[in-house]
């Protein structure tokens, strides 16, 4: 009866526990599970910035400017990444896992966070002091727990993709990834926008609630039997490195800090025009709401067009960071035709521009993320994702923030006649802008230029061998 039992559990322990078994493969249904990690953190940026803003604006009369602060807070954990990365790769724990641990910490995060938000949202609405208060502080508190879910939850599970994944194989990885977090946002918006088209405040709070739900079913799946166990991180006296040392060593590398550099100016430089292409064709264009809507459309096809790109490029074997090059080299025409379609009053040449956007950010994404994963030595994927995550995220949302104030501060002064009459007041502010993405993308080629690494052939295809100059 004992061996009965203790069979029993073995085979509890081996079917039913989410530990992955070291010697199964990767196969394309364990990957697109393991993308499910990516959906969960598009759902989340989808409804606390594109269905939340508007919602805590119209409907609910939050002021523009507290709700800038609210959606900028989780920006202030980005730098944090990078530790969260390096606690992921040096997690000792009993089971064996490194991974799995901080995946389900940054889930229940987020679950705390989309829990408590609709209700801190409402009392922020109510407009007494007493209550207002209670509400600033309980939307911040929220805000940020989401914040902080998303960061390590993304970390960590970047990471754990460049460990199972074998290195010939992580081109397509990161294509997957990057489209799945496309995926979540783009359906993700689609449902909130018509589960929310009756709102009132119970529907608020069921459809955040219903969420955060959602989050923990899609990141379960997403790490059930991915991590397999490792004995290393179970050893007796086992010592952990420090942050600061392995830090150090990360510093070390040949051209890291132009890599980081490359990888904020291209950022800002695709991210400055985030929240302006619509009030651009609204405004500049005189285009419809419905019109200006699909180019959030046109900006994801082109987006999905240069993850397949990106995909096919590195699988051949082309340099990382000469793809992400060719990116950059993609915006310049695309914010070119941005700018020339209010003198030409083009909507298909406005059209054009978006899509070629979201191609050249696709391909510079895809190009610096594979970058950072070829870099990365083993047993320190969490650090460099971590470094690469932070400085990515941080730049994104600092550019949201800077490409608005430059619209407004440049438009102001066009209005006061400053720039002479030849230059149109409703244009000039997002000229501003796109002038310094252009600007900004030149500084970034020059950033990529020295890691783009050349390769030759082979000395024998270069020069004939000894055999061939004696049949000579």
């Amino acid at each position: 009866m004992n061996s009965r039992v203790a069979r029993s559990w073995n085979w509890v322990g081996l079917r039913n526990l989410p530990i992955a078994e070291a010697h199964v493969g990767i196969t394309l249904r364990r990957l697109l599970r393991l993308s499910m990690f990516q959906v969960s953190v598009g759902m989340v940026l989808a409804l606390v910035i594109g269905t939340l803003n508007r919602v805590m604006i119209v409907e609910l009369g939050v002021p523009a400017r507290l709700v800038g602060l609210m959606v900028a807070l989780p920006l202030l954990l980005a730098p944090f990444r990078a530790v969260i990365g390096f606690r992921s790769d040096n997690h000792v724990s009993v089971l064996g896992w490194r991974r799995v641990p901080y995946l389900w910490i940054g889930t229940m995060l987020q679950f705390g966070g989309l829990a408590i938000m609709p209700f801190a949202l409402l009392l922020l609405s109510q407009g007494t002091p007493s209550t207002a208060l209670v509400g600033e502080i309980g939307a911040a508190f929220a805000f940020l727990l989401v914040g902080a879910g998303m960061h390590t939850t993304q970390t960590v599970g970047l990471a754990l993709a460049t460990d199972i994944v074998p290195a010939r194989s992580r081109p397509l990885v990161v294509a997957l990834l990057c489209v799945m977090l496309l995926v979540g946002v783009l359906v993700s918006a689609l449902v909130f926008g018509a589960l929310l088209a009756h709102f009132s405040e119970e529907r608020l709070i069921q459809v955040v609630q219903g969420a955060a739900t959602v989050t923990v079913g899609l990141n379960a799946v997403a790490l059930w039997k991915q991590e397999p166990r490792s004995t290393s991180q179970i050893t007796p006296g086992k010592v952990a490195p420090r942050m600061r040392d392995a830090w150090r060593a990360m510093r070390r590398e040949p051209d890291l800090r132009r890599r980081l550099v490359a990888v904020g100016l291209g950022t800002v430089a695709f991210s400055l025009q985030d929240v302006l292409l619509e009030p651009y064709g609204g405004q500049v264009l005189h285009l419809r709401v419905g019109a200006t809507t699909a180019l959030t459309a046109l900006l994801a096809v082109g987006g999905l067009c240069g993850f397949a790109m990106a995909a096919r490029l590195l699988l051949r074997g082309m340099d990382r960071y000469r793809v992400a090059a060719f990116g950059a080299l993609a915006g310049l025409p695309a914010f070119a035709a941005v700018i020339l379609s209010a003198p030409l009053q083009s909507a298909a040449l406005f059209a054009a521009g978006t899509t070629l956007v979201g191609l050249g950010a696709a391909l510079f994404l895809a190009g610096t993320l594979s970058g950072a994963m070829d870099a990365a030595r083993d047993g320190s994927h969490g650090l460099a994702l971590g470094t690469w995550g932070a400085v990515q995220s941080f730049a994104a949302g600092a550019a949201i923030a800077l490409g608005a104030g430059l619209r407004d501060f440049v438009g102001s002064l066009a209005r006061t006649g400053m720039f002479g009459s030849g230059l149109a007041p409703d244009t000039a502010g997002y000229d501003a802008v796109y002038v310094f993405e252009i600007a900004l993308l030149f500084l970034t080629l020059a950033a990529l230029g020295p890691l783009v690494r050349f390769r030759l052939p082979a000395a024998a295809t270069l020069y004939p061998s000894k055999q061939e100059i004696s049949r000579c």
